[in-house]
């Protein structure tokens, strides 16, 4: 788990960083004027080793994973499925196949929300059938939600009847926990919302409001990917049933 940050860094220190990453070897210019780079929260910029350590697997390692029995193939597999527990210790998964990959945070909560409409269809594995919605259903968001984690609820609440549903937020574009203890009901099946927002900055207080959520018996959907590069973060602790977060922004 890492450690949060207990002083600033010295200028030192953040020469030492910024050496790290080929963007900044070059500065680039903006007017003539030296660029710092604020748009993590979209993307980050990725340190020399982790581009050396990338190019080094494609030009050595590179093979089907889990698609043979070559010794190619059982080299990646390995390195796939270690960097799996990597992810899973880092977050404080119990086990590494907690950890699904996808492409990115925006199609891991749409795999959630199809997941879902399958159950619905009854396409799902034996069991799945628990989380189909139908009339009479709510599934919760707030106002301040990425889009990423707005449309596949809107979607499912059209696919399935289900009533899709928000909790407000102020003048200032926050949202509390006694908006969303107001509207958490016996009917709430899915709470979906934002560790931190992309915008405002506001960090929910998770481990309440997965509880809430876990007393009526709703399934709740975490989108941290603002949280996770910025933030130590234990899934088992903060209670939540699937959280989604990018890579490319760490």
């Amino acid at each position: 788990m890492p450690a949060a940050l207990s002083s600033a860094l010295t200028s030192t220190e953040v020469a030492e960083l910024r050496a790290a990453f080929p963007f900044f070897a070059e500065p680039p210019l903006l007017d003539g004027r030296p660029v710092a780079y604020l748009d993590a929260a979209a993307t980050a910029q990725r340190p020399k080793r982790v581009l050396d350590a990338e190019r080094a697997f494609l030009e050595h390692d590179y093979a089907a994973v889990h698609r043979g029995t070559s010794q190619a193939v059982g080299t990646a597999t390995m390195r796939f499925e270690s960097a799996r527990a990597a992810v899973a210790e880092f977050v404080g998964a119990r086990t590494p196949e907690q950890i699904v990959w996808a492409a990115g945070a925006t199609d891991a909560l749409n795999t959630v929300a199809l997941g879902i409409g399958e159950a619905n269809a009854g396409l799902g594995i034996p069991g799945s059938e628990r989380y189909a919605l139908g009339a009479g259903d709510e599934i919760l968001v707030t106002e301040a939600e990425h889009h990423a984690n707005l449309i596949p609820w809107q979607r499912l609440a059209v696919k399935t009847g289900a009533k899709l549903r928000y909790i407000p937020v102020d003048e200032y574009g926050l949202w509390s926990l006694d908006a969303a203890r107001a509207a958490i009901n016996a009917r709430t099946r899915i709470f979906a919302f934002g560790y931190v927002s992309n915008v405002t900055g506001l960090l929910a207080p998770v481990a309440e409001l997965a509880e809430l959520a876990r007393a009526v018996g709703a399934l709740t959907v975490l989108d941290a990917c603002q949280s996770v590069p910025h933030l130590p973060v234990d899934v088992t602790d903060l209670g939540v049933d699937l959280l989604a977060f990018s890579g490319h922004k760490m």
